[in-house]
């Protein structure tokens, strides 16, 4: 699967879901039911992610970003 799912935790860091590739749920499914309770998500295509993994505690994404759904 080429998509991935962003979200922010309570404490502020970054988390990404990658969906397994013999999925057969929709991506946002996958989200709805995966992001933690009331928390705004954001679906992406796996090129948008950074693959350098240096930093990825610093990884940051702004609220107003994260429009695709929230998690149930």
């Amino acid at each position: 699967m080429d998509k991935r799912i962003i979200y922010k935790k309570s404490d502020g860091t970054v988390s990404i879901i990658i969906p397994v590739s013999n999925e057969t749920r929709t991506v946002d499914e996958i989200a709805k039911k995966d992001v933690p309770t009331g928390l705004s998500y954001k679906i992406v295509d796996v090129s948008e992610i950074s693959s350098d993994r240096t930093f990825r505690n610093a990884w940051t994404i702004d609220d107003s970003e994260l429009t695709d759904g929230v998690g149930d």
